[in-house]
């Protein structure tokens, strides 16, 4: 399986993520191995998510805004924030990118990207959920990212839909993982193994990622053991940096 060269999008977390390192890890020098011989070398999944230059058009200074919520049976819900401003990259055009991903005690530290090309959003969301999973399960952060960079490769869906923005109707895509059906370790996490990743990505809203979700089903598919939805609320202008 190919890995996903830092050099396209970002660096700090496209490495955590993909190669299972932590969050300052770089894979910028490290070689990828070869696709399995008449493979792809990636998926349209791997491609959509995290190698569509989505920040393309935008105009620096801007702030995204995203909405997040948590439900479910297994612990208590919040509504929370995520802020993704924009700015300048050190070496001119869009853009150095710097987030607030939700506040308070939630809030999650994250490092700034000089040079991004993708939302990063998409990272920073699958960065923080692999920690929760660890936390709900005492499993590991690398093994978790690795099930959900192989079912990227080769066992996502992506369909073609319509979405509701900002009272529009626009074209979008829907890309589905289900990375612990068959994961050989399942046994342990047997209460999360239906976890499913929901992402929604259009190149008519800005930033190009509209909405994530995942949902754990409950038991007997009674009331969901846990529901996170991070969705786009809209972009304004953000203060120049000083």
């Amino acid at each position: 399986m190919p890995l996903i060269s830092a050099r396209v999008l970002m660096p700090a977390l496209l490495s955590a993520l993909l190669l299972g390192a932590g969050l300052a890890a770089r894979a910028a020098d490290a070689p990828a191995p070869a696709a399995p011989s008449g493979a792809q070398d990636f998926s349209r999944a791997e491609r959509l998510l995290f190698m569509t230059p989505q920040l393309r058009g935008i105009k620096p200074p801007t702030k995204l805004r995203y909405r997040f919520r948590r439900s479910g049976s297994l612990e208590a819900g919040f509504e929370d924030s995520v802020d993704l401003v924009l700015t300048r990259a050190p070496a001119g055009g869009c853009c150095a990118a710097r987030t607030d991903f939700l506040s308070g005690e939630r809030r999650l530290n994250l490092p700034d990207m000089p040079e991004a090309e993708g939302n990063p959003v998409t990272l920073y969301f699958l960065e923080r959920d692999v920690r929760e999973m660890q936390r709900l399960t005492r499993g590991s952060q690398a093994h978790f990212r690795k099930q959900i960079r192989m079912v990227a490769y080769n066992g996502a869906t992506v369909r073609d839909i319509a979405w509701h923005y900002r009272g529009k109707t626009v074209a979008a895509q829907e890309v589905t993982l289900k990375p612990y059906l068959d994961d050989p370790n399942r046994p342990r996490f047997e209460a999360h193994a239906r976890k499913e990743y929901r992402f929604v990505l259009s190149d008519a809203v800005p930033g190009g990622l509209i909405a994530i979700r995942t949902r754990t089903p409950g038991v007997e598919d009674k009331a969901p053991l846990l529901v996170e939805e991070l969705e786009l609320e809209g972009s304004e202008p953000a203060p120049a940096a000083p």
